[in-house]
């Protein structure tokens, strides 16, 4: 508790905070509609999935993050589309971070595959525990227990968000550039204090390689993450078999590796899991980061398919 008090004051000792709050994640590769709304509506299947983030156990304070997310194609005429909605509830230190956003993109066919562009417009509301903060212990020359400028009491703000992006999809590879915080969000905390979100951009990849013998898959993937002052590169590797059973390694540029974990339980539903240890000295303080993943596909658009498939990523 003290550490996050120690940042926080500090902070705090200028009207204005400048935050990246987009949260991290280790299964990305199954949920490009997070992070890029051209990916929505992808393939041709109506998708519902959740993810729950348990960053740095064994740290008080530690990051928490919920990811809620509905999303489909759909026809008008002979055009594709794809449209969802997206909640994000992050939990850092004292901060909380909420964001909801309506998604839609637009889908053309383009040489083997297709094409999107997307955009997501919606709010994001920033707050802060200002009643949890303790300065009592504090005895040296950064710290004033009395300062004005930091919030004693519980207090949030909300601001207009908006994101755009490109997604191109086929069947043994994808590639997609999004900018999250487009806007750049303003959220004010009455007199004293604003939050201001820098935009993020995101690159991310992956490919499908299918061996002979059918049954078996590589998938590598990754995944750039900046907001232009600081970036994240997640690389991983997954092996699948029979289109089931999933597991692999990845590794967050000078930050953590991770084992990840999945299983397809029954048809459309599908269950991941990633166990991630730092890296640096933070070993020494947390029991590493937990991560679980929930998602469940049907057909929407009652097409007549020779081979069932629930992503074009899966094929």
């Amino acid at each position: 508790m003290k550490r996050y008090v120690v940042l926080l004051s500090v902070t705090f000792c200028v009207t204005v905070l400048y935050a990246q709050f987009d949260p991290q994640m280790g299964q990305y590769m199954y949920m490009p509609m997070s992070f890029n709304p051209a990916a929505a509506g992808e393939g041709d299947m109506m998708k519902v999935y959740g993810m729950h983030r348990m960053q740095f156990t064994g740290i008080q304070n530690a990051p928490m993050t919920t990811i809620f997310s509905l999303t489909s194609p759909f026809l008008i005429g002979k055009t594709r589309h794809g449209a969802g909605v997206r909640f994000v509830n992050d939990r850092f230190g004292l901060f909380t971070n909420m964001t909801f956003h309506v998604q839609y993109a637009y889908r053309q066919k383009l040489g083997p595959g297709y094409l999107s562009a997307g955009v997501d417009l919606g709010f994001v509301s920033v707050g802060f525990k200002g009643d949890s903060v303790n300065l009592a212990d504090m005895r040296d020359d950064y710290h004033d227990k009395d300062d004005q400028w930091i919030p004693l009491t519980s207090t949030a703000g909300m601001a207009f968000d908006m994101g755009v992006g490109l997604y191109y999809t086929c069947k043994k590879w994808n590639v997609g550039i999004s900018y999250s915080h487009a806007t750049h969000p303003l959220v004010h905390w009455g007199d004293n204090a604003t939050v201001h979100l820098r935009g993020t951009m995101y690159v991310s990849g992956g490919y499908n390689y299918r061996f002979r013998q059918k049954d078996w898959q590589l998938k590598p993937s990754a995944m750039l993450m900046t907001d232009f002052a600081s970036w994240d590169l997640n690389l991983s590797l997954l092996c699948e078999f029979k289109d089931k059973y999933r597991w692999g390694l990845s590794y967050r540029v000078a930050s953590n590796v991770a084992i990840l974990l999945g299983v397809d339980i029954i048809d459309g539903l599908q269950l991941g899991y990633t166990y991630e240890l730092p890296t640096s000295k933070l070993l020494l303080e947390s029991y590493g980061s937990h991560e679980i993943y929930l998602s469940y596909s049907f057909d929407i658009l009652k097409q007549k398919h020779t081979n069932r498939y629930k992503s074009v990523r899966y094929l």
